[in-house]
């Protein structure tokens, strides 16, 4: 279980002139210890706890699939083991390939010196670079039954959301409001100090610059249809029960450090 901080609140969690976190949409641009990609061999001895923000797997200089950090079956009865298969293995295995191509095919285009199909390919590094990063945080934070928010995590929430209960009220209503196929996230917004919730429609959408994301929630249909066919509401509903509170702010401690806490 990782340490929590005496105090997350409002008063600990903000400083006069944190560091700005700037970004491509969800991404946040981190210190080259936590940049997204970074190796295990790059991180200096320094660098805070592994797993705090994007950890994940690189070979070659491309991105590969995380693996899940529990059992396909882990969450039941609220998330089944099919839909984890097919939404860890295909979907977001795809989001992936998706990023991995495109970084290829940006990198002929500079070779060449020529940029035939720009906008497609820039699409495709925005909408599978943004799926990569949301399937990541959400299947993180994400871990069998029986976990409850700490204290100070809580508080935490209060202090921004007015209490734990408003929290969870805004971002199921987020979730359950998205047009189509999309998120719901729990963000830090360096700029203005805060956490805030957004939605994110196809990923890249109705998002905030800068935006480091501490916890989302995966609507498109793919992540619950098999077992709840159309009844998002339910589904949301459920996901609180296999939150993981601990890498929840095991995230957020680690955007303290990374805007100077």
């Amino acid at each position: 279980m990782p340490t929590h901080p005496q105090s997350l609140t409002r008063r600990n969690f903000i400083t006069q002139g944190s560091a700005a976190l700037a970004g491509l949409g969800l991404f946040a641009t981190l210190p080259a210890s936590y940049a997204l990609g970074a190796s295990k061999e790059d991180k200096p001895a320094s660098s805070a706890p592994q797993d705090t923000l994007f950890d994940v797997p690189m070979k070659g200089g491309f991105y590969e699939l995380p693996p899940l950090p529990y059992a396909y079956n882990a969450l039941e009865p609220f998330i089944d083991e099919e839909t984890m298969r097919l939404h860890h293995d295909i979907h977001f295995a795809g989001y992936m390939k998706g990023l991995n191509a495109a970084l290829k095919k940006l990198e002929a285009a500079r070779t060449a010196g020529a940029f035939p199909e720009i906008s497609y390919w820039e699409n495709q590094l925005a909408f599978n670079g943004a799926g990569y990063v949301l399937h990541t945080v959400f299947f993180q934070t994400m871990a069998p039954t029986g976990q409850a928010p700490s204290a100070s995590l809580k508080n935490t929430l209060t202090e921004h959301f007015g209490s734990f209960e408003s929290f969870k009220a805004q971002f199921s209503s987020a979730a359950g409001a998205v047009q189509g196929s999309g998120w719901a996230l729990l963000g830090y917004q360096p700029f203005g100090e805060k956490l805030v919730i957004l939605q994110a429609e196809k990923h890249q959408n109705l998002t905030q610059w800068g935006i480091v994301p501490i916890l989302t929630l995966d609507v498109w249909e793919h992540a619950y249809y098999l077992k709840y066919q159309n009844r998002r509401k339910d589904y949301i509903e459920n996901w609180w029960n296999v939150v993981n509170w601990d890498k929840v702010e095991e995230r957020l401690t680690a955007c303290m450090k990374l805007s100077g806490n």
